[in-house]
């Protein structure tokens, strides 16, 4: 098992899981955070800091979307390890529907 974030995360873009993480596997993408599932160890610390409650275990159903999404792009972007500033207008974007669609962007971050 390993731990995806999902759609909830875009234009949101918070770090707080980040800055707890042991093993240093998210990856940042312009506008979102991924997890790289082969280097994540399970151990859950993440999930709870999540402000907007984008980060869950790739057992409940109908994720897979997102287990492939996170494998990709943890493999095209920046690692990132600290904390940063959520987006000014992380706020507007929590729990809005059709995020992927309409927002998501394929483009790196800066990382560390």
């Amino acid at each position: 098992m390993t731990y995806i974030v999902n759609e909830n995360c875009i234009k949101c873009k918070h770090t707080d899981c980040v800055e707890v993480c042991p093993v240093d596997c998210f990856y940042e993408g312009e506008n979102m955070l991924v997890i790289h599932p082969d280097e994540c160890i399970d151990c859950g610390v993440c999930e709870p800091e999540c402000p907007v409650d984008a980060i869950q275990p790739d057992t409940e159903g109908g994720i897979e979307k997102w287990l492939e999404i996170n494998r990709d792009y943890s493999e095209k972007w920046p690692n990132i390890t600290g904390k940063k500033d959520a987006p000014a207008d992380a706020e507007k974007y929590d729990g809005m529907a059709n995020k992927f669609a309409e927002h998501f962007s394929a483009k790196p971050g800066e990382g560390d």
